[in-house]
């Protein structure tokens, strides 16, 4: 809709992990290169860890494509993580290609390991790859790290790739998966993007998307403080921000996008928290010092009140003689 009013090629703000988009922070590279790592150099396990929305998904479609130009490297890679054990390995065992229906756990694990050492007897890498791993159950962790006892003297046969948000890591770290802990080779992490690194991602999208450089202002420095606060750096709310705001700004027709409309957006999609204030959240029904003051003085002016009133109003008098006192 936009596109040509803004002499833009493609959506630069489409919420699907393309690997083209990706803005290789310091920490997305490090992240990539340890997972790369850990596949190359038969590591076993590695988990990448991370706060929903801050690119996870897209680092591992990065990664696969890189994969995918070897011809030595199979991979299997899962999303669904909420299946049983047997129901998951029959998932893995199709996605490597393997017959996988109707077979119990106990054939379906040892056509698994028959795979994975016929690959290793052949110097072929074999990968697992779980997304949303942060949701495997205890069971199925641990089918996945008996698949990793195939191994030779020197190195793991079968590479598994735990991806998921912060909980995986506090899962692993239970005392019901030391065993799996101690197998784990690299660990790495992604984080919210700070202010510059906000922009530099907003303008490569951009530039992705076909924006000439005379155009750079659609999305001036102020504009873009804007985007970070109410994103918190985080890739996919900057993506649904400005996509929503480039859709607005088309629609009053302007030729760059204003904080207003950021302001707007984020109201709109109640992520205007405040931050450009300073202030604080608190949780709904809680009473800040002010509050309390103030009612602490209403009861005392009401207390006051009803103590100057005549005597034979003895029905609206607090019952002060009987133990109340007041606040």
């Amino acid at each position: 809709m936009y596109k040509s009013f803004y002499n833009l090629e493609r959506n630069p703000f489409e919420l699907t992990p393309d690997p083209s988009f990706l803005f290789p922070t310091p920490r997305h590279n490090e992240a990539l290169a340890t997972l790369y790592h850990g596949v190359r150099g038969h590591k076993g396990f590695v988990v990448l860890t991370g706060e929903v929305g801050t690119g996870k998904t897209l680092l591992l479609r990065c990664l696969l494509q890189l994969l995918s130009q070897s011809n030595d490297i199979a991979y299997a890679y899962t999303f669904n993580s909420h299946l049983p054990p047997c129901e998951f390995l029959q998932q893995i065992a199709s996605d490597f290609g393997r017959k996988a229906s109707g077979k119990s756990k106990s054939e379906l694990l040892s056509d698994l390991s028959n795979y994975v050492i016929d690959r290793g007897s052949r110097l072929l890498t074999t990968v697992l790859v779980v997304d949303e791993a942060h949701q495997l159950s205890v069971d199925v962790l641990e089918e996945i790290r008996l698949l990793t006892n195939l191994e030779t003297t020197q190195d793991k046969l079968l590479q598994v790739l735990l991806v998921g948000q912060p909980e995986l890591d506090g899962k692993l770290d239970s005392g019901e998966l030391r065993q799996l802990k101690q197998r784990i080779a690299h660990r790495c992490q992604l984080v919210p993007l700070d202010l510059s690194e906000t922009r530099g991602y907003i303008e490569r999208r951009l530039q992705v998307a076909g924006l000439s450089l005379t155009d750079r202002l659609l999305f001036p420095p102020d504009t873009i403080a804007g985007v970070y606060r109410h994103s918190r750096g985080i890739p996919r709310l900057i993506n649904t921000i400005c996509e929503n705001a480039l859709i607005n700004a088309y629609a009053q027709q302007k030729q760059s996008v204003t904080p207003e409309i950021i302001d707007d957006i984020a109201a709109d999609l109640r992520l205007n928290l405040d931050v450009a204030h300073g202030s604080r959240l608190e949780k709904p029904g809680r009473l800040d010092e002010t509050d309390i003051q103030r009612a602490a003085r209403n009861l005392l002016d009401l207390y006051a009140y009803l103590n100057k009133l005549p005597s034979g109003d003895e029905e609206l008098r607090p019952q002060l003689n009987s133990g109340s006192q007041p606040i």
